[in-house]
């Protein structure tokens, strides 16, 4: 087979960073790996292996027809099979399925705001569904949506996975003292809920003054941006609590810390958890998505209702005050992770339903 990934943007989101891992991952399994980025480039872009072939569309508006007569050529010239597009990038794609009528469509649905899917309402997408050959959903909610509300009847649900993330030379020294660090890998975007974990921080620093929190993801300079570090400095938190944006090497920090902590309030199958597990660390959760289905135990980690301040602050004292605990839970999680969420067992089981799919639409 020969496959092409095409995503928006190569920026360090969740959709972003699983368009990578199958074009990575695929490099090794078949006859062509490619990875298309529609509008903009990123920090991401350093992570793609050097056997996947990789084009930058320059898009510049919705429809731009510049734009697809160059993804038209590209897919000409390397006689590809399917077209995996992650997101929003389903609309380009569609666009030159029109010129390549050949051309199969794989679209793969991200959506982490799968708590209130009753308001999702998209006509481009539905009208898009129907040029579909198959759909991805990350989690079962968004599998019945999909079934629901789109016109293709061939929807698979498949996780997430995690490839090795230590694609860079950075490294990036931590504030704060040496294992008494607690990390939160997640843009800085609403769902996130760091206000929460500040809150906690605030409630924790005068019994555990010596440990830090180190919120990585995207800062977007926007009104929660500012909220957050307003609350920082208003509760006097700048020698608890550090902001670092992106990092090219996030396993560099998570080796750094011995708890690593996703307050959401929303999520689909997020990554950071499969991060933090496959860097043995143990782990506290909000009970939203697929999370679950990741942390299926409490000898895999503690999974607590969103927005409970004292059940956040209970856990993070209980795995603050064993390293045993904590010891044992992160290695309970990195074993699951490497048998429930490797590439290996997920990326089997998407070729083999290709194929299926190939097989019923020749």
């Amino acid at each position: 087979m020969r496959i092409v990934q095409i995503i928006d943007s190569l920026e360090t989101g969740g959709a972003e960073r699983m368009a990578v891992n199958y074009a990575n991952a695929l490099s090794e399994k078949i006859e062509f790996s490619g990875l298309i980025t529609s509008r903009k480039e990123g920090l991401l872009l350093n992570q793609i292996d050097k056997d996947v072939s990789y084009l930058f569309l320059k898009k510049k508006k919705k429809i731009d027809f510049g734009a697809v007569f160059r993804l038209r050529n590209y897919l000409k010239n390397n006689n590809i099979d399917i077209i995996h597009a992650h997101s929003s990038s389903f609309f380009i794609a569609v666009l030159v399925k029109i010129i390549l009528p050949k051309i199969k469509i794989i679209w793969h649905d991200h959506y982490g705001i799968s708590q209130d899917l009753s308001s999702r309402k998209n006509i481009s997408l539905k009208v898009s569904s129907l040029f579909f050959t198959g759909i991805i959903s990350v989690n079962s909610d968004l599998k019945n949506w999909a079934k629901f509300y789109l016109l293709c009847s061939n929807i698979i649900y498949l996780p997430n996975f995690i490839l090795d993330s230590s694609f860079s030379n950075e490294k990036l020294s931590l504030n704060g003292f040496e294992s008494k660090r607690i990390i939160c890998v997640a843009n800085l975007r609403l769902q996130k809920n760091h206000i929460l974990l500040i809150d906690a921080a605030n409630v924790l620093k005068d019994k555990f003054p010596d440990w830090t929190f180190h919120l990585f993801g995207k800062d977007f300079n926007d009104s929660y941006s500012h909220q957050l570090k307003k609350k920082v400095n208003d509760l006097q938190l700048q020698n608890t609590v550090y902001f670092y944006g992106t990092t090219n090497n996030i396993s560099s920090s998570l080796l750094q810390c011995q708890i690593g902590v996703l307050p959401s309030v929303s999520e689909g199958l997020p990554l950071a958890i499969l991060e933090y597990g496959l860097n043995r660390l143990p782990v506290i959760a909000t009970n939203v998505g697929e999370i679950s289905k990741i942390i299926s135990s409490e000898k895999e980690g503690v999974i607590i209702e969103s927005n409970n301040l004292n059940a956040l602050v209970a856990a993070i004292e209980k795995l603050i005050e064993s390293e045993k605990y904590r010891n044992e839970i992160g290695l309970n999680l990195y074993n699951k992770v490497q048998k429930d969420f490797s590439a290996k067992t997920i990326v089997s089981n998407y070729l083999l339903w290709l194929k299926s799919l190939i097989t019923f639409t020749a």
